[in-house]
């Protein structure tokens, strides 16, 4: 936002940026205002994953055990994380107890994970299903309204008894404000061509990645759409960042 606003620096952002505002008020500015979308590069789900020794053969189980006043511990990458705050919203619609236990990061979160030292996780696609195809992990659901091409036999919570359920990961470019408005559309017009080629395509939806083609204004309002979600959940729960 301090660089000239002439179309040679942009930022590249994922899913944290639609809480930072809540998380961070102190931010030194103001991220509706000052910042512009260019792009929605695409979105991922997250997937709710629990050790292969667990009882809990289904993400049903995982309701049933934290509905029946036994508290469900599940780990995630950290406090404020998209995994920390998709369960929180996932625990308050379903009345479910679930206590959050904070990694840092997806490395410490999966060594637990895998040795049952923390009975359920919840980590991107890319994070988890290496541990999920080698029988370590059983996958239960994933976060995004629709299921995950990598993990298409895993149902969707929207699918499990939450409908309208959808808390995805998600990757943007970002401009400045200040930026024109035709160097913004040049811009999203080329990431668009370059997210077409094959190549770059397989090598995103190898990480779970689904690319988005589409448009600045179809971008801005996802991301305040984002903005205005998390908030909400941010407020509603005290989330705190670490």
């Amino acid at each position: 936002m301090q660089a000239p606003a002439d179309g040679y620096t942009f930022a590249v952002v994922f899913d944290t940026h639609g809480v930072n505002p809540a998380l961070q008020p102190s931010l030194p500015y103001d991220t509706k205002r000052d910042l512009v979308a260019v792009s929605l590069i695409g979105t991922g789900a997250m997937v709710i994953s629990t050790v292969a020794t667990s009882p809990y053969k289904s993400f049903a189980d995982l309701v049933k055990a934290s509905q029946t006043g036994n508290s469900v511990s599940y780990g995630s990458i950290g406090n404020g994380s998209l995994g920390h705050r998709a369960v929180t919203m996932l625990a308050k619609a379903g009345k479910m107890d679930l206590v959050h236990v904070p990694y840092r990061g997806g490395g410490p979160l999966m060594s637990d994970a895998i040795a049952g030292h923390v009975p359920v996780s919840v980590g991107s696609v890319f994070l988890a299903k290496p541990h999920i195809d080698s029988g370590k992990l059983r996958a239960l659901a994933v976060t995004t309204s629709q299921r995950s091409a990598n993990l298409q036999g895993v149902p969707t919570i929207a699918e499990s008894g939450f409908a309208g359920f959808d808390a995805p990961a998600w990757w943007a470019v970002l401009a400045s404000a200040k930026t024109p408005p035709e160097i913004v559309k040049r811009m999203n017009e080329e990431i668009n061509a370059a997210l077409k080629q094959p190549e770059v395509a397989d090598k995103l939806a190898a990480q779970g990645i689904v690319t988005n083609i589409g448009t600045p204004a179809a971008a801005q309002a996802f991301i305040e759409t984002q903005l205005d979600t998390w908030a909400k959940v941010v407020k509603a729960n005290d989330i705190k960042a670490d």
